[in-house]
């Protein structure tokens, strides 16, 4: 007769959940903040409020002179707040070559130097639109030449060394609706084309299904090149209209295609899991792109979409 093993009465200590390293946070989008300055926004003061007091530890900077772009003053009113920074962000069209090299290396600088002054760590990268995102009007061909994917890549890598040189960040490139940098095959073919060592991707788990992709395909596929996350879900009705009617991505955030979670896709929960497995530190930003919306729409939203994280285990 065999004795059972007292072990097996209790659980072992490595079975053990391990904690999360996914650290949630939230952003100006979510507001309904896209530029510097609008009518239609929030005030900075107002966002910072609302963000903490919704559960949000952590935070974006937004367009470039939203929130204060003196260190001292946003530290200040973030530190109050229990809130501390992830990221700043910047728009380029780098698929043009050198000679907007120096034009963008100046958007690049002032928001990296403010990042780097608040503690953050990365620099999200976004293409720019190849159609106007609130007119429709087309400024450039929808697909880039094989010479413009070399000055893409090329001017990607050269982006990701001097940020990390200068201002000790990790760029992160954000595949988006209406640029160069969306589908499963424009993604796929950025990230063999690039170094991993200089270039990471910001999947934007909304952009990405807008445009086809499946997110947990990527993180399985290219897990060592996911460096940050933007939680964020399609409605997929009017994700439908939106493509049978050619909108751009303006109006169609205006007619709701960013939805509440868990409302719309890709589902939230196999996405974090995916994430999880790869047991690396990564952030996950909550974006609902909302612009224009009433003012008092934002908050209610954050709570609920911070309530149904932490049933996720995040």
């Amino acid at each position: 007769m065999t004795n059972p093993s007292p072990r097996q009465s209790s659980p072992s200590p490595s079975a053990s959940p391990r904690p999360s390293r996914i650290r949630v946070g939230s952003a100006p989008d979510s507001w309904g903040v896209w530029f510097p300055d609008d009518p239609r926004q929030v005030a900075w003061q107002r966002f910072l409020d609302e963000v903490a007091g919704a559960g949000y530890e952590w935070i974006e900077l937004g367009p470039y002179g939203y929130l204060p772009t003196d260190p001292g003053l946003l530290a200040e009113e973030t530190g109050s707040r229990g809130l501390r920074v992830s990221a700043a962000t910047v728009f380029t069209g780098l698929h043009h070559g050198p000679a907007v090299w120096e034009r963008t290396w100046a958007h690049v600088a002032e928001n990296a130097a403010l990042a780097q002054a608040m503690g953050a760590e990365h620099l999200v990268v976004i293409p720019s639109f190849w159609r106007d995102d609130r007119t429709g009007e087309v400024l450039e061909d929808r697909a880039l030449t094989a010479e413009q994917w070399r000055q893409l890549t090329g001017l990607t890598e050269r982006l990701g060394h001097e940020v990390r040189e200068r201002y000790g960040l990790r760029i992160v490139v954000h595949p988006h609706a209406d640029t160069h940098l969306d589908s499963e095959e424009n993604v796929t073919r950025l990230l063999d084309a690039t170094d991993p060592d200089l270039v990471a991707l910001c999947l934007d788990t909304g952009h990405y299904a807008y445009c086809g992709g499946d997110s947990v395909k990527l993180i399985e596929t290219y897990g060592e090149r996911i460096g940050y996350l933007h939680l964020k879900q399609v409605d997929p009705a009017v994700l439908a209209r939106v493509v049978a009617e050619e909108l751009p991505f303006g109006p169609a955030v205006a007619q709701g295609v960013m939805c509440e979670p868990p409302a719309g896709v890709p589902a939230l929960e196999p996405v974090l899991d995916a994430a999880r497995a790869l047991d690396v530190d990564l952030f996950a930003i909550v974006e609902q792109d909302m612009y224009p919306c009433e003012p008092d729409t934002p908050y209610p939203i954050a709570e609920r979409t911070r309530r149904f994280l932490r049933s996720c285990g995040v």
